[in-house]
């Protein structure tokens, strides 16, 4: 068992998807969706910059239970509710189900979404970027806090924050148990608070 931790600078409710019975992670963290294994967990803890100084609380954790490819995310009925609808609502605005294959074109293809360039077409730098992560991590196990995130404790959070860039890789058994067991004996599971920046308009991401 593994767990991967990041900091999450960007928390709109598109990577992760923590809406609906499954939290995704179906862009961004290329590393990570490679990587990682069914039973392996993804935490993301917010940033630590200026803007935010929300540094040592935990945005989400999953356990990974499936890891599929964009195809199987795409045709599987359970995530069709995590595709875009850019007249919808706006947690419908930031659906992270956003690659499908192309046929005729014989590749994957990028859904107008939070991901596409202003006028619905691809966004190179996203497109590049999210599909050289090659899965899908779907999760039926996991928090998610956005914006009401709690403190780490100070006696974990050395051990699982990552700071600045990339990602964090433990593999220490008792670390991890240590975070699990705190996380699961003290919260409930699921979707406990909205996104961090969900509250001001709706927002497409340039890839910079």
């Amino acid at each position: 068992m593994t767990l991967y931790s990041y900091v999450i600078t960007r928390d709109y409710g598109f990577a992760p998807n923590p809406f609906g019975e499954y939290c995704t992670l179906a862009t961004c963290k290329p590393g990570i969706r490679k990587a990682a294994e069914v039973g392996d967990w993804v935490i993301g803890t917010g940033s630590d910059s200026q803007k935010y100084n929300i540094g040592n609380r935990l945005i989400y954790a999953m356990r990974i239970d499936e890891k599929i490819s964009f195809s199987e995310y795409w045709n599987d009925p359970r995530f069709q509710d995590k595709k875009p609808v850019m007249n919808g609502s706006k947690k419908q605005k930031y659906g992270d189900n956003i690659y499908y294959f192309d046929i005729t074109q014989n590749k994957l293809m990028q859904l107008d979404s939070h991901h596409s360039l202003a006028d619905g077409t691809i966004n190179k730098k996203n497109y590049d970027k999210d599909i050289s992560g090659v899965f899908v991590l779907i999760s039926m196990c996991f928090w998610y806090f956005g914006e009401c995130g709690p403190q780490i404790p100070e006696k974990m959070a050395s051990s699982i924050i990552k700071g600045g860039m990339g990602y964090k890789k433990i593999v220490d058994r008792t670390i991890i148990n240590t975070f699990i067991d705190w996380l699961s004996s003290t919260y409930e599971t699921g979707y406990n608070g909205r996104p961090w920046l969900f509250s001001g308009e709706y927002k497409r991401y340039d890839g910079n």
